[in-house]
């Protein structure tokens, strides 16, 4: 694995650890945009071990969605829950009056939990 791949797996780690913390204290956006950029993370570490790089979100998301999941190596709902995420990003990071519900922020964050683990369970296995 790369160097910056195992990189980019810890700062999703955090990225979790940070947001799980965030929703505890009632910060239903900021625990929002973390666990999307937890998912984040991992797809662009996803990305980087076939060395590819994306300057825009929307780069990564395409990329991903081709190089990942219309291939089978990961579900399709890994794809969708990061595109949802984004778009739940967006709306708390930009949105005045942001309608976060606690309990799909905790989905947010299982999700982003699941992405992290089947990456790193593909990631270690033979190619």
């Amino acid at each position: 694995m790369k160097e910056t791949t195992q990189r980019l797996l810890e700062k999703a780690s955090r990225a979790i650890h940070t947001s799980e913390r965030s929703l505890q204290d009632g910060d239903a956006e900021a625990a929002a945009s973390r666990a999307y950029y937890a998912m984040f993370y991992v797809a662009e570490a996803l990305l980087g071990e076939k060395g590819l790089r994306f300057k825009k979100h929307g780069g990564v998301h395409a990329a991903f969605g081709e190089h990942f999941t219309k291939n089978g190596i990961f579900d399709s709902r890994y794809q969708r829950w990061l595109l949802q995420a984004f778009n739940k990003r967006i709306s708390a990071d930009y949105g005045v009056e942001a309608d976060l519900v606690s309990e799909d922020v905790a989905t947010m964050i299982g999700q982003a939990q699941e992405f992290l683990q089947e990456a790193k369970q593909y990631l270690s296995s033979p190619r």
